[in-house]
């Protein structure tokens, strides 16, 4: 059954130990920027334009398939499962460099696969950092997580320039080099993630409260499971695409990599402020808003190159309130969390999957036009699950 959470039962984190996981946290994201978001470039450079979205496809699945695993990880000891996951996210990387420097299709897939199931586990440092600090203090922690991945992603477009001189003395592209940085990264992000001390934590205590097996189709779940996955898979989908498409406009690495800066801008630089909004105003203004960005950026994506960076910019934030929405709305059911971030991640997948294929044969323009479609779906989630859900001390125990 559900267990009351007192505050005085959480510990304060210092400000330096949970340094160590907002910088870690920046460093993913920076990672993610310089290797994942740009592999559809990698793709059409191996000759494989139509199987584009395939390395976003392996991603999110990776993810899904590992987030689980990483989070039973994680009751055992929370800081050696995100070392664990920044570790394996090392290996994806070299082995996506290795198969995109000598062209092979297959090892470069593997490597996006790898770097998919370490953001399963790296992903959950959010939940650590809310952890180390009372109720009262979550939402400015998390809005300092989230801005650190804006900061993260800005390193990594600032180091565009020297990746680029870096590629071209070994005959490969910045987008091929981008997965070295990516591995040195996640690298300093594992060290860094070693040195956070985590707070201590009444296992016997959230064990003796019981399982809580919430099903998705519980009525103020699927809305807020709808928005998620919605959010996510429409996000992911164009986001992963349009990089894509400017590549085929003219633009080079650099414009690129500031586009893909300006998104993450969107999605994590306005924490801060979404956060709040939603809870004085309820998750009806996040669905409702979300899904007008999304509407928005899905439209404007297809009108030329001076639309790419506030189509990007609109996308991050769309996903920002239709995502952090749904997810307040679960706070309530933890036992349904781990299955909606599943589906999620499935969501994300089948779009890039899908999206890539519909990109080599029609072009962007239907793509766009489908996904401004699917955006709609987000107005169902405010008429059957858009009460006013505000934060809760008691939550249900897994």
């Amino acid at each position: 059954m559900a267990a009351p959470v007192s505050a005085s039962s959480r510990p304060q984190g210092s400000a330096l130990n949970l340094a160590a996981l907002f910088v870690s946290q920046s460093l993913a994201t920076g990672a993610t920027t310089a290797s994942t978001v740009l592999a559809s470039l990698v793709i059409s450079a191996l000759g494989r334009e139509a199987l584009s979205g395939l390395p976003s496809t392996l991603v999110t699945l990776g993810a899904a398939a590992s987030a689980g695993l990483f989070g039973a990880l994680m009751l055992r000891g929370r800081r050696q499962g995100l070392v664990l996951a920044y570790l394996l996210g090392v290996v994806g990387a070299l082995t996506g460099f290795w198969g995109a420097w000598q062209h092979h299709l297959l090892v470069f897939l593997l490597g996006a696969a790898l770097v998919g199931m370490s953001q399963g586990g790296f992903q959950q440092a959010r939940y650590a950092a809310a952890e180390s600090v009372a109720p009262e203090r979550r939402g400015l922690v998390l809005g300092a997580m989230m801005f650190a991945s804006v900061l993260g992603s800005a390193l990594s477009t600032a180091l565009s320039g020297p990746l680029a001189s870096f590629a071209s003395g070994l005959n490969t592209s910045a987008e091929v080099v981008g997965w070295l940085l990516a591995a040195l990264f996640l690298l300093l992000g594992a060290g860094l993630t070693s040195l956070w001390r985590p707070p201590a934590q009444d296992i016997h205590a959230a064990q003796a409260a019981g399982v809580v097996r919430v099903p998705l189709t519980h009525p103020q779940v699927w809305p807020a499971a709808l928005a998620v996955a919605v959010s996510q898979g429409l996000m992911v989908t164009l986001m992963s695409l349009t990089p894509l498409r400017a590549h085929h406009m003219g633009m080079d690495h650099s414009a690129i990599a500031g586009l893909v800066t300006v998104h993450i801008a969107g999605m994590y630089g306005f924490g801060w402020l979404t956060g709040p909004l939603i809870d004085r105003l309820g998750v009806r203004f996040g669905y409702l808003a979300g899904a007008a960005l999304l509407l928005a950026a899905a439209l404007s994506a297809p009108s030329g190159r001076l639309w790419l960076a506030p189509s990007m910019f609109l996308l991050g934030l769309g996903w920002n309130l239709g995502f952090l929405s749904g997810s307040k709305a679960l706070t309530a059911h933890r036992g349904a969390q781990g299955k909606v971030d599943a589906l999620a991640y499935l969501s994300a997948g089948f779009g890039t999957f899908f999206g890539g294929l519909l990109l080599g044969r029609f072009g962007f323009e239907p793509l766009a036009w489908i996904c401004a479609g699917c955006s709609s779906l987000l107005l169902i989630s405010a008429w059957w699950g858009g009460g006013n859900v505000r934060g809760r001390v008691a939550v249900a125990a897994d």
